[in-house]
């Protein structure tokens, strides 16, 4: 996309298909964080995508994008990856969480949260490297009383330098009964898998005064653009005493400061159904020809029993 500017990404007009293109089964309530290959950079030509649900990540395939095919579970306490492909190997990071009776004691508070960001190599996108640890806990601000939360990577490549976007720190949602990413953060570092150092104070933060961030952060992804980066992100935020989420679109001179540029996509009830009503979360932006795609997770409630996190995506020709 870096042959893309600001200008045509704000001027974009995303569509939103009306269906989910992946649900939740087998037990889980969630299918959730979707990052995606398109075939131009893919060794077969083929769509693939990575997204977790309750049981951990998984790995799903498509001719065309929308009607995906299961392939296999990458990883197991695993959850918000993101897939890479550089130099004709795969680097898949994603949140690496404790096993999952303990994460849900932490729904309840019985027991405090960790989690921390891992890589797995492939490449061939079957067999996987054994994970290993890349960014862990190293700031104050990334800890809360509910625990330590390292998540939502995301990976940009420039000048030989590798930065990992991440979200960090915990705020309890009232009305869901559990916690979403108080700041986000990012790390350097002049390998791919090791060696991350991560800035002394977060990029993002919640702003009461924000009407899209006024609880806490969500996840960022950001992308080198012509003339200079965008960022889409999800933030949190309390409107008419519920929570919600929206995506909106953020642009910057460096990558590291942002500005608002529009929403993107805001909570709907599409076609007469209600799987994106209360809250639209994190994203993966993609080009293919003259066509954008942005896959996104949508909830229809914030019931933590009643809700269903399903992945879905709009369209926009550039």
């Amino acid at each position: 996309m870096n042959n893309l500017t600001i200008n045509q990404i704000i001027n974009a007009d995303f569509k939103i298909n009306g269906n989910p293109v992946i649900k939740p089964w087998g037990g889980s309530f969630v299918a959730a964080d979707p990052s995606l290959l398109t075939p131009d950079n893919s060794h077969d030509g083929k769509w693939h995508m990575f997204f977790h649900t309750t049981f951990g990540v998984w790995h799903f395939r498509s001719n065309n994008g929308i009607s995906f095919e299961k392939v296999k579970k990458v990883a197991n306490r695993a959850m918000r990856p993101n897939i890479n492909r550089i130099d004709g190997k795969y680097y898949l990071f994603y949140e690496r969480t404790r096993p999952l009776i303990m994460n849900g004691l932490n729904v309840i508070n019985a027991v405090k949260w960790k989690s921390e960001i891992y890589v797995t190599e492939s490449t061939d996108l079957i067999s996987w490297s054994k994970p290993k640890s890349v960014i862990t806990n190293t700031r104050e601000f990334e800890k809360s009383e509910r625990g330590t939360a390292i998540s939502n990577p995301f990976l940009l490549r420039e000048n030989g330098i590798n930065r990992l976007y991440y979200s960090c720190g915990m705020t309890f949602i009232e009305d869901c009964g559990f916690c979403e990413p108080t700041h986000i953060n990012y790390a350097e570092s002049k390998n791919i898998t090791s060696g991350y150092i991560s800035n002394q104070k977060p990029i993002v933060s919640p702003d009461k005064n924000d009407p899209y961030l006024n609880l806490c952060s969500g996840c960022i992804k950001v992308y080198k653009l012509a003339d200079g980066y965008i960022g889409i992100q999800n933030g949190i935020y309390e409107h008419e005493g519920k929570s919600h989420s929206a995506i909106i679109l953020l642009t910057s001179k460096d990558g590291l400061s942002f500005e608002f540029g529009k929403l993107l996509i805001e909570p709907a009830v599409v076609d007469g159904k209600d799987w994106m009503k209360q809250f639209v979360y994190a994203s993966h932006l993609v080009k293919h020809g003259n066509t954008l795609r942005l896959y996104f997770n949508a909830r229809d409630t914030s019931d933590m029993l009643k809700g269903r996190e399903c992945i879905g995506y709009a369209e926009a020709k550039i």
